[in-house]
């Protein structure tokens, strides 16, 4: 039935418009915004996209709701450090000083939006 269906995921945030500064500002991406439904959209690379909806009563979500593969983590993690990005250390990882895990799985850090959603960059092999 859904074989063929062009699927997206989307997450709520409690600031539309930090929401489309960071994205679409910090990190590089094609945000849209339709202010007659109060949504963004970002269209990725890969032809997908991902929609993000303001919530009033918004609840950050306790897992990652949006990976970005990256060629060099550590590249990657600098840039972002230097704009003023900060990035996760989590009890039970084994990560460096910036956060970067390199010993369970692929080399990955974790960061959040301006809303609190857990976003990462992977490195992809």
């Amino acid at each position: 039935m859904f074989k063929n269906a062009k699927a997206f995921s989307s997450f709520s945030v409690d600031d539309l418009q930090k929401a489309k500064k960071f994205y679409g500002k910090t990190l590089g991406l094609n945000v849209t915004e339709y202010h007659d439904m109060g949504i963004l959209n970002i269209k990725l690379a890969t032809g997908g996209q991902v929609m993000i909806y303001p919530k009033d009563n918004h609840v950050p979500a306790t897992y990652t709701v949006l990976n970005f593969p990256v060629e060099n983590v550590e590249q990657a993690v600098d840039a972002l450090i230097e704009k003023g990005v900060q990035f996760e250390i989590y009890e039970g990882f084994d990560q460096d000083e910036k956060g970067i895990s390199r010993t369970m799985g692929p080399t990955i850090a974790w960061f959040t939006d301006p809303a609190g959603n857990i976003l990462s960059v992977l490195e992809e092999k």
